[in-house]
């Protein structure tokens, strides 16, 4: 049972941003873009509570290019500089904001940071990135002051969620009850990201193009060194060129013995649903995709976001549930999406974590009323070892997720870039959750799961804070 605590009121009184440049070990090729570097971005909020205590909250994401806003005319730096922007005017709305709950200054400051971001050309969903960044570090700093961990104080509705005008379609829902009832997950199973030019066997690699630094690098090798059974795969765009790579990703999968689960991403590539039909009708057609096939749950934004929500999805989901993902920029877009036939929506720390807990009680809600089986996934933004991928790991444990996509662990050399003293201290505060890998500190996948037990401390998902000396 969640201890009762009344959800203090909270003024932001300072905002700090940082950076981290970072390279990726492997090339990560996903939608329009392959990545090979990008910058991880890390912020700093001193806030101080209605009883006068003061204390300091943070929060870790990457600076994502080429997802947030797709746009071909603008550059990568570009994208990163509207994610910039983002935090700015959040940082600038928090600071001016009267004290209030956790929830409320979210919720106050929602459709100023969505109207302010498309007047300075940031769609929805890159304006939202300055407030998912912030109000974590402000709920980090109010699980410190009170002592309390990300799980007891969403359980105990510390953060003060209640209804509210920017949710109507939610009512007088009871968030108090409904967040009282949650069962925080102990143990998540990771499922592995296969991108677009990732090698599959040996044979894919071409002479000295292996990275050599001990971790996996072929599928193949990723089966054999975590026990994954859960998989996303790239789709993208072209029917035949993706037939073709899923044939060869099944012959690495068909050897999973048992419980392989795999999810299809299409990253906005295919034109219309009738083209993603296409794909699927293929799919089952072609004798060595059988097994995959049948193991296939649901299939995540395969379509533009620019028409993904103006046309039904039903075709398509008659096959199998289909999710949106870039086109939750918005907070009611899951609403919309639900009216065209979609049955799921990602879960993403990038997106906000309010917007995931109000679209689990939007799915229990619409379950309850019996109008279909509707449910949210866990999806990466490529967070790095540290703080970013243990917020989002805290939020979707809190959610009670069978699984999520982890592929920061990866892409990512674990905690490159950053200090090793500050790695040395995760592996020692969170030893569930990393162990020693080539001399370094890396994610700990076994069986191919995650333990998450070591989350459930004082902080947001980290009893490590980041070292901003560097």
């Amino acid at each position: 049972m969640a201890i009762a605590i009344p959800a203090p009121r909270v003024r932001v009184l300072g905002v700090e941003a940082f950076e981290q440049p970072v390279r990726l070990r492997m090339p990560f090729r996903f939608g329009v873009i392959t990545l090979t570097e990008s910058s991880q971005a890390i912020v700093r909020v001193r806030v101080r509570l209605g009883d006068g205590r003061e204390g300091f909250g943070y929060a870790a994401e990457m600076l994502a290019a080429k997802w947030f806003d797709k746009n071909p005319l603008l550059s990568d730096a570009q994208n990163q500089h509207q994610l910039r922007k983002a935090v700015e005017l959040a940082s600038s709305a928090y600071l001016a904001a009267p004290p209030s709950t956790a929830f409320e200054l979210f919720a106050d400051n929602y459709r100023y940071q969505i109207r302010a971001g498309r007047e300075l050309g940031l769609p929805p969903l890159a304006a939202s990135y300055g407030n998912a960044l912030l109000d974590r570090a402000v709920m980090d700093a109010v699980c410190r002051l009170v002592g309390a961990s990300f799980w007891t104080a969403m359980r105990s509705n510390l953060a003060g969620m209640a209804a509210h005008p920017v949710i109507p379609d939610l009512g007088a829902f009871d968030f108090t009850t409904f967040l009282a009832d949650l069962e925080p997950v102990r143990s998540i199973a990771a499922r592995h990201t296969v991108g677009l030019v990732d090698p599959i066997v040996a044979a894919d690699q071409r002479a000295g193009a292996r990275v050599g630094d001990g971790l996996p690098e072929t599928l193949e090798e990723v089966l054999a060194a975590y026990g994954q059974r859960c998989f996303k795969l790239k789709v993208g765009g072209d029917r035949s060129v993706d037939i073709e790579r899923l044939v060869k990703i099944a012959s690495v999968l068909d050897a999973v013995p048992e419980g392989l689960r795999v999810t299809l991403d299409g990253n906005e590539q295919y034109k219309d649903v009738e083209a993603v039909v296409d794909l699927w009708e293929a799919m089952e057609a072609e004798p060595a995709l059988q097994k995959l096939c049948a193991a296939t749950l649901f299939i995540e934004q395969p379509i533009k976001r620019q028409v993904a929500l103006s046309r039904s999805v039903a075709a398509l989901a008659r096959h199998r549930p289909v999710i949106i993902d870039e086109s939750d920029g918005e907070i009611e877009a899951f609403v919309r999406a639900r009216a065209l036939g979609y049955c799921g929506v990602s879960s993403k720390d990038c997106k906000g974590f309010y917007k995931s807990v109000i679209n689990l009680a939007r799915c229990r809600l619409w379950n309850a009323e019996g109008e279909g089986s509707f449910f949210l996934s866990g999806e990466d933004l490529t967070t790095q070892a540290g703080l970013a991928v243990q917020q989002d790991l805290a939020l979707v444990a809190l959610l009670g997720l069978a699984d999520v996509e982890r592929n920061g662990h990866h892409f990512i050399d674990g905690f490159a870039g950053r200090p090793e003293a500050e790695a040395r201290a995760y592996l020692e505060a969170h030893p569930d959750l990393y162990q020693p890998n080539g001399g370094k500190p890396r994610l700990k996948i076994r069986d191919g799961r995650l333990d998450l037990d070591s989350l459930d401390c004082k902080a947001f998902g980290s009893a490590v804070v980041p070292d901003l000396s560097t």
